[in-house]
């Protein structure tokens, strides 16, 4: 399939939902580097490279809609989600994830915009515990927490207005980066190498995922947005490799010289765990074209460097 057309995002009004987010800083900046009128939207603000800035809870519809009538966007970037598995509020996931999407597409529709694009970060966790192959788009979901269940609720609600509203939806595979928080398994690994602790606990280490850095990320959904193409298409946003939480480990031993003990905490191993997700990517490279996420180790040697800046680490591109 030949690569789809490009439109020009240069000066137009992108509202990024989740802006103060570990992935919504990214991408602001990614948005910022294309000449784009970023208008951040979060719970804390003062994000870098945006041009205006909302405080906004997405739970309550009321609000929502006043402060889409009084920005009037071309492009909507929604990021904010409770991403976190392990969260503890199972109510939270739906009224967050799902309402609060349904609410900022009913905003979108009262303010009668018609807007360019709204790209919508769902996760690949929809398809749940495939053990084995490539997950592509057409894999049959089979969400196994809440967290999935209300990102694949969330699609199916965005739905509603795919007749109306030139919706994306993505679903990205693990990814990771400076700046994610600890509470994720490969932020956690790095902090203990990095600070060259003697034990780190974690749980299945034969886990495997399909981990991308998180520029690649908002590049793919950069991308997105300037093809039209995309409009009403689900896409996985994945490098299409492979790596165990054993496989980190060893990375992380080489790039920082230390070693440390690696103990299994029964603890740590959920219920239902997705043993595999590894991603398929030919339907994002077929609409973007060239794309590549970086070789893990190098996204290991980048994260290991901004958490111990004294520290020798080898193999960063």
């Amino acid at each position: 399939m030949s690569v789809a057309s490009r439109s020009d995002l240069a000066h137009k009004r992108v509202l990024v939902t989740g802006a103060s987010g570990f992935t919504g800083r990214y991408m602001v900046a990614e948005l910022q580097s294309q000449q784009c009128h970023v208008i951040e939207v979060g719970s804390q603000g003062g994000v870098p490279g945006a041009h205006e800035s909302h405080l906004a809870d997405l739970r309550d519809a009321q609000a929502l809609t006043a402060l889409v009538q009084a920005t009037r966007p071309d492009v909507i970037v929604h990021l904010a989600a409770l991403a976190f598995v392990g969260h503890g509020s199972v109510e939270e996931f739906y009224s967050v994830n799902l309402m609060g999407t349904r609410n900022l597409l009913s905003a979108v529709e009262q303010a009668g915009l018609a807007l360019d694009r709204v790209l919508l970060a769902s996760s690949a966790n929809v398809y749940g515990n495939a053990a084995a192959g490539v997950l592509d788009e057409g894999t049959p979901p089979a969400p196994a927490n809440d967290y999935a269940v209300s990102k694949l609720a969330m699609e199916y609600v965005a739905g509603l207005w795919k007749e109306r509203l030139p919706i994306t939806v993505v679903r990205p595979f693990n990814y990771t980066g400076v700046g994610q928080a600890e509470q994720f398994l490969v932020p956690k690994i790095v902090s203990h190498f990095a600070r060259r602790a003697p034990l780190l606990e974690l749980g299945n280490l034969e886990v495997s995922r399909d981990f991308g850095d998180v520029r690649a990320v908002v590049s793919a959904y950069r991308q997105l947005l300037e093809t039209p193409e995309a409009a009403g298409q689900v896409v996985n946003v994945c490098s299409g490799r492979g790596h165990t939480l054993a496989d980190i480990l060893a990375m992380c031993e080489t790039l920082s010289g230390h070693s440390l003990d690696v103990r299994v905490n029964p603890a740590f191993v959920r219920a239902n765990e997705v043993k595999v997700l590894l991603g398929d990517n030919r339907r994002l490279l077929d609409l973007i074209g060239s794309w590549n996420s970086p070789p893990l180790e190098q996204t290991l040697a980048w994260m290991l460097q901004a958490a111990a800046p004294g520290t020798p680490v080898g193999g960063a591109g």
